[in-house]
């Protein structure tokens, strides 16, 4: 019997869960419907302010690691140990939890001690806000000839970081944010909460 999950370093995490990258599956979309029914099942609707597919697979077309990617937006005033339970009692792992600069929590869903599931999720939890994933994603949905570019880009960064997941994150990210940028210009800033 091999190590649990929770036992294993940064870097055999990374070799048994490397960067793969897949082409678009058209399941990806559906995938997330049903997760965001059972999340909108067993969480207080008080709480939830935005569920949104984000991430690469959300974009038609567009080469992506197999992992959908669902940012769930929480009223400021929710219980965030109540929703972090709820979560965890939901077959949701948590990967990751900060309240500093700004309150992230990070589970997943797939990842098993023999590598992925058929089926992988990550679910980001936030306080609403203007958040840059949602302009990158519409941004890409709209301009085919940037997803092409993004794809290309991350076809020649999984050469270099296939088990090193923040590195692989750090180098897209100055192509992330000048598309970011030229897309909360484009769409008036309408994700902002404070407009």
């Amino acid at each position: 019997m091999g190590k649990e999950l929770s036992e294993m370093t940064l870097e055999e995490l990374w070799e048994l869960f490397p960067i793969i990258l897949k082409e678009h599956n058209a399941d990806y979309k559906n995938w997330y419907e049903i997760e965001k029914q059972k999340l909108l099942s067993c969480l207080d609707k008080r709480d939830i302010v935005r569920i949104n597919h984000i991430g690469s697979t959300a974009v038609k077309g567009l080469i992506a690691k197999p992992t959908v990617d669902i940012l769930l937006e929480i009223d400021n005033e929710s219980n965030i140990e109540q929703l972090k339970n709820t979560l965890l009692h939901n077959g949701w792992g948590l990967m990751s939890s900060q309240n500093n600069p700004c309150m992230r929590m990070a589970f997943n869903k797939g990842y098993t001690k023999e590598g992925f599931a058929e089926k992988v999720y990550h679910l980001h939890v936030r306080y609403n806000d203007n958040w840059n994933e949602l302009y990158f994603r519409d941004y890409l949905i709209e301009h085919e000839e940037v997803v092409k570019e993004y794809g290309k880009l991350k076809l020649e960064l999984i050469k270099k970081y296939e088990h090193n997941r923040d590195g692989y994150t750090d180098a897209k990210s100055d192509f992330i944010l000048k598309y970011t940028e030229k897309a909360k210009k484009a769409y008036a800033d309408q994700y902002n909460p404070r407009k």
